[in-house]
């Protein structure tokens, strides 16, 4: 049993403890956490070293009268935890339960929805506005870190935060959490007592005084400007956000709870934008967090927090994997090749290309858009990159695949990785509009394997064309198919036949082709691997209608816009009236859940793809005879 925790039901319970108690409430707080995530698995380091900020902010601001909004969302389990969903924490990130990221539907303390980066700041700034419009008396803070700050989206909105809107400023708290120890500036006591000294008030009227007199003499207001702005600059990295329009302040250390509140106290009493920076150590608290932050950013399942994340047993390669030893084996190929990853170099698997090819290695950071342009100026220079990027990322980078890229008819290869369901990590994670979104571009191709090899090979065929190209595949293993060594590619814009069958034909896109295939077994229909979304094989899609009664689609991506579509507007305009059973993701986000699960609930397993088809065309001869 608990101390402290058991008697936390809400912030406001936190609120009436004593100061002395929270460090205690703090450590269980941090207990809490790192035995559910070994139950249930998600997010680790980044939550245990939020745990003393998210005290601390629960205690000095009357949440959720006051907004917290918290970027990135996977720091959020200890905020969770005091907000009156201790109890469910066993359900994190599973069907039915708690999402790993904040979800205003949820609770009334998650203010916000931020399951990607750096829109903390943007978000803040129109709830602190909205508040000034409504007369309405509350802080918002938006608390921004884990490497978001490196988004230009984050310096657009300190950049509109700083200065007056219709008159008035936002009263926004900016809390920068930087848990990235090798570049942080040394924190020790001189730093806590400047924090402590420049969110206060005197130093603050000091400084308001002095410029009023000042101004009178513009040479000695310049000086003495120059004078702070340099004093200043030598002991804290903070010129820049006060050049943005805020009160700097800090670092400090965000452990250290006699230092963060009496700081916090300060800048809440204060009108205007201002700007904390906190640095925090990744993985506080857990020894071997501590001392391996990327490897325990996140667990993929149960561990025994004593022992620390089991070594893998092997097994089938990933997807990721695959594209991790193509770009390898590619780049020894082609010394023109360069590979790029907006800050996911582990999660794209690249970690052996950038051990082995350095120079040839580009980490942009949280910067979506910039990666996208950055590939499209070495593409200008005749260089082959391949952006690695999740295809929930890409969306952010929409508008520089269109004009950067496309426009250009530039090869850029982009490896999509995590397309389709993505299970845990829910709606703000899956890869279900990448489909929709590209084919729609000109001169953009949309390759789907599926399986191991064929995603390999599709890999190479992307690389090899001069056009802009994306390759689709989903998290996770695949069927297990035997990889083939060298660099073989498909031929452009054909999709391959596996089954023969009678009446129904299924078109399949990537991976759900092992499920359509035994649905097909049951129903004796033909079975078509399409590999192309883009440029799909009109001349198979017209044969296969011809051959048979009706055709089915069937896609890991959203029916709407999707390659159901493209097989639709393929036979319009052949004047072909053959029936379409178009199976995908419908109109609606998918909740987070076991990615099996959440399959057979849309109808997207084997006995779903049968049971919609039998439904669609069950009364047709051939299909009551395979019944019988």
């Amino acid at each position: 049993m608990s101390k402290y925790l058991d008697s936390i039901q809400t912030p406001a319970d936190l609120r009436r403890m004593s100061r002395s108690d929270l460090p205690g409430l703090a450590r269980e707080v941090r207990e809490f956490v790192l035995n559910t995530v070994s139950q249930t698995g998600g997010h680790l380091g980044s939550n245990l070293g939020t745990v003393e900020l998210t005290v601390a902010l629960h205690y000095v601001f009357n949440t959720p009268h006051d907004r917290i909004v918290w970027d990135v969302g996977h720091q959020t389990y200890p905020h969770k935890v005091l907000t009156g969903r201790r109890e469910r924490m066993h359900t994190l990130r599973q069907l039915g339960g708690i999402a790993g990221f904040p979800r205003r539907d949820e609770s009334e303390y998650d203010t916000f929805a931020t399951g990607h980066s750096s829109t903390s700041i943007s978000a803040a700034l129109g709830m602190a506005l909205a508040a000034k419009q409504k007369g309405e008396d509350r802080k918002a803070i938006a608390v921004i870190g884990d490497g978001s700050m490196t988004a230009g989206m984050a310096f657009e909105a300190l950049n509109n935060a700083g200065v007056p809107h219709a008159g008035v400023n936002a009263d926004i708290l900016v809390v920068l959490n930087d848990n990235d120890m090798s570049i942080s500036p040394p924190v020790g006591a001189l730093n806590k007592h400047l924090a402590r000294l420049m969110s206060g008030n005197f130093y603050a009227a000091a400084r308001e005084g002095a410029k009023a007199v000042l101004k009178a003499a513009p040479p000695l207001f310049e000086l003495a400007r120059r004078f702070e702005e340099h004093a200043k600059g030598m002991v804290v990295p903070g010129t820049i956000f006060e050049e943005f329009g805020f009160n700097y302040v800090g670092p400090i250390d965000g452990h250290d709870l006699d230092a963060l509140i009496p700081t916090l106290e300060n800048l809440r009493n204060k009108k205007g934008p201002q700007f904390l920076h906190v640095v925090t150590k990744k993985g506080y608290g857990y020894k071997m967090a501590e001392a391996d932050p990327v490897k325990y950013h996140a667990a993929s399942g149960r561990f025994n927090p004593a022992e620390g994340f089991p070594k893998s047993s092997g097994g089938k390669p990933t997807f990721t994997q695959v594209f991790g030893q193509w770009l390898c084996d590619m780049a020894e190929a082609d010394e023109r090749l360069v590979g790029i990853t907006p800050a996911m170099r582990e999660g794209s698997g690249m970690v052996e290309f950038h051990k082995r090819f350095p120079r040839r290695y580009h980490d942009v950071g949280i910067a979506e858009q910039h990666a996208v342009t950055f590939a499209a100026g070495l593409a200008c220079e005749g260089l082959k990159p391949v952006v690695a990027i999740y295809s929930t990322f890409l969306q952010r980078a929409y508008d520089q695949l269109v004009h950067d890229v496309a426009l250009q008819n530039l090869p850029v290869v982009f490896a999509l990785d995590r397309g389709g369901i993505v299970g845990a990590d829910g709606p703000t994670h899956a890869g279900v509009y990448d489909i929709a979104f590209i084919r729609c571009i000109p001169n953009c191709a949309l390759l789907a394997p599926s399986d191991e090899n064929e995603c390999r090979q599709a890999l190479t065929t992307a690389y090899r064309r001069d056009q802009p190209v994306a390759v689709r595949y989903p998290r996770g293993s695949g069927c297990g198919a035997e990889i083939e060594t060298g660099l073989s590619e498909w031929e452009w814009g054909k999709g391959v036949v596996r089954r023969e069958g009678q009446r129904i034909a299924i078109l399949a896109f990537g991976t759900l082709l092992h499920p359509a295939l035994a649905a097909a077994e049951k129903l004796g229909a033909t079975v078509v691997d399409m590999r192309f979304v883009k440029p799909m094989d009109e001349a198979l899609v017209l044969e296969m209608a011809r051959r048979h009664e009706a055709l089915v689609t069937v896609e890991e991506g959203c029916v709407m816009g999707g390659a159901g579509s493209a097989v639709l507007e393929c036979l319009a305009a052949a004047g072909a009236t053959t029936p379409v059973l178009q199976l995908g993701i419908p109109d609606r986000f998918v909740e987070h859940g076991d990615p099996a699960k959440l399959l057979s609930m849309l109808g997207l397993d084997a006995a779903g793809i049968e049971a919609s088809i039998r439904k669609r065309f069950g009364s047709r001869p051939a299909l009551a005879a395979v019944n019988g």
